[in-house]
């Protein structure tokens, strides 16, 4: 490979990958749900979470998208189970009916608000509706799962004596314990150019992560998850564009670009992100509440 040549396979999720832990709490009676689910970082975290025994419910508008992640977690021989529930996180209703259907799987503890959308333009550029968008799908929808799922995660405390669905009950009901995880960014911490939507859904996102932490009386947790740039299917797409766009190499995209700043010079990779919400899930974290996961190779606390 010469130095102008640059290695964007995206790598292939194998079981070797993930990190799997005991935990009281991870069986097939907890529920978690994972929006994104068909693709990238939230395809990752689907599989990972039901590697570890959960139940998931995985919420997006990809229907075959989900279909395929389902599959990815059988196929890597996952204890847990994927279930596909295709919702569009810009309608309401949609929202709800997730959050129902998971709440029908089992003792819904865990959420991961993952999706997310992007847009490349100046504050004077950028389109009002693309913006109300990246809101909508970004800020607005973590809202609302968090607001519909807190309920059932209280509930818990309410459900020793019950079973859930299909007859499962959890040796650790009555306990009320869960959290709520939201994937923040570097963008998150500090702002660059032609990204407002982005960086200002993911600032609201802290702030949100925050409320959840102080409306979670210390058994419901909420935390954040901020990385920088991941090795994805569309983040390789957006390498290529930039590559052509200000005729540099794709090697100089992701080196002096992305990651001019970061002292670790490779991208994460989704399993890796997946990781970090299946501790952040985990009895292992329990004093994690309120506060972010900051995995970026050094991009937010150093610099020249």
């Amino acid at each position: 490979m010469s130095t102008d040549e640059f290695d964007l396979t995206v790598p292939e999720l194998t079981a070797d990958d993930l990190l799997v832990l005991e935990d009281p709490r991870f069986g097939p009676e907890s529920v978690a749900v994972v929006t994104g689910a068909a693709s990238g970082i939230g395809r990752a975290t689907a599989v990972a979470l039901a590697a570890n025994g959960l139940t998931v419910v995985g919420g997006d508008v990809d229907e075959k998208g989900l279909d395929e992640t389902a599959a990815l977690a059988a196929d890597v021989g996952a204890d847990g189970e994927v279930v596909p529930v295709p919702t569009d996180l810009t309608d309401d209703a949609d929202v709800e009916s997730m959050v129902e259907a998971a709440a029908a799987e089992g003792e819904l503890r865990y959420v991961a608000n993952i999706a997310g959308i992007q847009h490349i333009a100046s504050i004077p550029d950028f389109p009002v509706e693309t913006y109300d968008l990246l809101l909508d799908v970004m800020l607005r929808a973590p809202f609302l799962v968090a607001k519909h799922a807190m309920a059932h995660i209280r509930e818990t405390s309410d459900s020793a004596e019950q079973s859930s669905a299909g007859g499962r009950k959890s040796s650790t009901s009555g306990d009320g314990v869960g959290a709520i995880a939201n994937m923040s960014s570097v963008h998150g911490h500090y702002a660059t150019t032609d990204k407002v939507a982005y960086i200002t859904a993911k600032h609201g996102l802290n702030g949100l992560t925050r409320s959840i932490a102080a409306e979670g009386e210390g058994s419901l947790r909420g935390f954040s998850v901020s990385v920088g740039y991941v090795l994805t299917p569309l983040m390789v797409d957006q390498i290529e564009d930039t590559a052509r766009e200000r005729g540099i190499t794709e090697r100089e995209v992701v080196e002096d670009v992305m990651l001019g700043q970061a002292r670790t010079k490779e991208m994460m990779t989704p399993a890796e992100v997946a990781n970090l919400f299946v501790f952040g899930f985990s009895s292992h974290a329990s004093h994690l509440n309120g506060g972010d996961l900051l995995f970026d190779g050094g991009f937010t606390t150093t610099y020249e």
